[in-house]
């Protein structure tokens, strides 16, 4: 039994360096053959909302979707299977949004009456979210993600100022204007106030009276000085985390720290970098 036991304890290592590194040419085979899957099943989900394409060739495009979901199923399981803690892969972001990739399409296979029309379509819309696969192959995208975790106390503050004064200012076109003017309501006030300070502007709704133009003007040059705001934020905060994984890559005979996350050679020594993610 002792045998077998090392027989499979060493498989699971190789799909494990296969499926989650990228170290070796088979690994790297396989992301390649993962981005490929993922773009095409994208493409398929596209062309089946166009009618004349779905009527065409709807049998087709069923099997390929089909195939890719029992494909991204396969890739599932075997996730699970090797990872270490399965548990804790199944909970991360990479681990559900891996599981959103397949289960829409046995979902919709659960709700096959024409009642449930519009949940199915809702299920197979969802099949989009397996783009965010492509997130794990993205070298700096934990660098973005993490900026955005650290920076979320401050986006939450700015979107709660953004939100009182839209509300604030579309209650007050809503007293202006009234409904003979189109703001029916505060919603519509707010949604009106919304698409002005984005510098959206649909025009759709359109204030008539003097003091009603001058708050719209007012709205709109607000919603020109606060649009730089978020993008400071996150910018702060992404080159801090930047700064900080250059600081991680060091030198292993001079010790030296700053290195460019794709640096391969120290830049005072020249000495080769140890491998880092």
């Amino acid at each position: 039994m002792r045998p077998i036991a090392l027989v499979t304890l060493t498989r699971k290592q190789r799909l494990y360096q296969i499926i989650f590194g990228t170290q070796t040419k088979a690994g790297r085979n396989f992301d390649i053959a993962l981005i490929v899957a993922i773009l095409c099943s994208e493409l398929i989900l596209i062309l089946s909302t166009i009618r004349s394409v779905d009527f065409k060739y709807s049998e087709a495009l069923t099997v390929l979707e089909w195939v890719f979901t029992i494909l991204f199923t396969i890739e599932y399981a075997l996730r699970l299977y090797c990872s270490p803690k399965p548990w804790a892969y199944a909970r991360s972001f990479y681990g559900v949004i891996d599981l959103i990739a397949v289960l829409p399409s046995y979902l919709a296979f659960l709700f096959p009456g024409s009642n449930y029309l519009l949940i199915v379509r809702l299920i197979r819309v969802m099949r989009i979210f397996r783009i965010l696969k492509l997130a794990r192959f993205l070298k700096d995208s934990n660098i973005l993600l993490r900026s955005l975790l650290m920076a979320q106390r401050k986006i939450l503050v700015f979107f709660s100022t953004v939100a009182i004064l839209v509300t604030v200012l579309g209650s007050l076109l809503y007293i202006i204007e009234g409904p003979d003017n189109g703001f029916t309501s505060i919603p519509t006030s707010i949604y009106w106030a919304i698409v002005t300070i984005t510098t959206v502007g649909y025009g759709d709704i359109v204030p008539q009276t003097d003091m009603g133009k001058a708050i719209a003007s007012f709205t709109m040059l607000l919603g020109y000085s606060i649009l730089a705001v978020p993008t400071g934020i996150i910018t702060a905060e992404l080159s801090l985390e930047m700064k900080t994984q250059r600081e991680l890559i060091r030198c292993t005979n001079c010790s030296a720290s700053g290195h460019e996350s794709d640096a391969n050679f120290c830049k005072k020594c020249g000495t080769q970098l140890p491998e880092h993610l």
